[in-house]
């Protein structure tokens, strides 16, 4: 799975990157953006945290395609 933000739901609000700023950075457009779309794995309990606390819910968690699979 890899984290996705939805730019229309998005409100810059940013917890997403205090929780886990490792994956999630917000920036100079005033939305969140996805650092690391195949984080390491000490930081899926962090991922999955911000995809909760996200108050518009504008982030989602996605199956790899078949190519991403095979790179990540």
């Amino acid at each position: 799975m890899k984290p996705i933000i939805e730019k229309e739901l998005c409100i810059g609000d940013g917890i997403c990157e205090d929780i886990c700023p490792q994956v999630f950075k917000l920036k100079d457009d005033g939305f969140a953006h996805v650092l690391d779309k195949n984080p390491d794995s000490d930081f899926w309990s962090a991922v999955e945290e911000a995809v909760r606390e996200c108050p518009t819910d504008a982030i989602v968690l996605e199956a790899y395609g078949p190519e991403e699979e095979l790179a990540a």
